[in-house]
This record gives structure tokens, sequence and C-alpha cells, in this order.
């Protein structure tokens, strides 16, 4: 779920930075020939028009002021949270208060960014829709096969070290054993 948001988030926030900044712009600087290009350009890929990316534009624009104070709240109801847990002797009542707040808070940001990503999609064609829903696969993949590399780069690191890995499979210990009677 929190990777799903945090990609929303970035494509969305990738669409409106690039929508940000004219497409002459972006046309009259090529990329240096030692840089690669991004693997994807949500925008180019998308191929928007000049209407759509007004009204997204628009949107982001009428969602600014409340996504801040949204953003604020979160920081906020965050900090409180921290405060009473760092004290010498956390009442349980106050935690489970802050909790809630934070929760609250953290629903808040995520209707938010629903409400907002809503609104772009109803902007986009059904051909642009299915482009973005390949976007999305294709990142999740990438960050899968990603969240893999980097797994077996710290296995071997491990192993090279000569310790274990968390994944490596121990036989339990005799107390811990759930085949044994007590």
């Amino acid at each position: 779920m929190k990777t799903t948001n945090r990609l929303i988030l970035g494509l969305l926030l990738a669409v409106a930075a690039l929508i940000g900044v004219p497409a002459t712009a972006r046309a009259q600087q090529p990329p240096p020939e030692n840089q690669q290009l991004p693997p994807m350009d949500p925008i180019r890929e998308l191929n928007l028009s000049p209407e759509q990316r007004e009204r997204i534009r628009a949107i982001r624009e009428e969602m600014r002021d409340q996504r801040a104070a949204i953003n604020l709240r979160l920081r906020e109801t965050n900090r409180a949270l921290e405060d009473v847990l760092d004290s010498d002797n956390p009442n349980d009542a106050l935690v489970e208060k802050h909790l809630r707040d934070v929760a609250e808070a953290q629903a808040a940001s995520l209707r938010m960014r629903i409400q907002t990503e809503r609104k772009v999609r109803s902007v986009l064609t059904s051909e642009q829709l299915a482009t973005l829903r390949t976007l999305r696969q294709n990142a999740r993949d990438a960050r899968r096969e990603q969240q893999i590399e980097n797994n077996e780069r710290r296995r071997e690191r491990l192993e090279r070290r000569g310790m274990p890995s968390r994944n490596t499979m121990a036989p339990l210990p005799r107390r811990m054993d759930p085949t044994r009677r007590p």
C-alpha cells in the first residue's frame, strides 16, 4: 500500500513538475552525451495536450493549500507522538490518543492524494490511462528487480563476512521448537 501511494505521488509530482516547464524549453536543452535519459518520461509517454497540461496544473494549484495544511498537521501529530514517547514515563492513554491523531492525519493525506489522482485521471483519455497503468506496472517491476538485486548484494556481503543472512533457515533452539512439548 505504501509503495503504491509513493508511486502515485511520485508520478503525479513528475507530471506536475514537467508540466510546469514549457515544452519548448525541454526541447531546446538536449541532455549531455554522457548522461543517460531517464528510463521513462511520463509526460512524453502520456502525450498530454496543452489543454490537459493546463487542467492538471489547475488541479494542483487548487489542492496546494489543502495539501500544505494536511502535511503540516501530519508533521505536527508525528512530532507530538515522538515527544510523548520520549518522555520519561509515557502515559499509555496519551500515546493512544496521539496514535489516533497520527492515523487520522495519515488518512487525510492519503485521501488528498487519491482525490488529486482521481481528478488528474479524469483529464486523461482511455489510451492515456492505459499507458499510465503500463508505466506504473513497469515501475513496480523495476523496483522489484532492484530490491532483489539489493538483497542479493546484501546476502553476498554477509556471506563474505562469514555471517548468515536473515533469510537463512536455521534450526530453532530447543526451547523454541514448536514440535517439542513443554
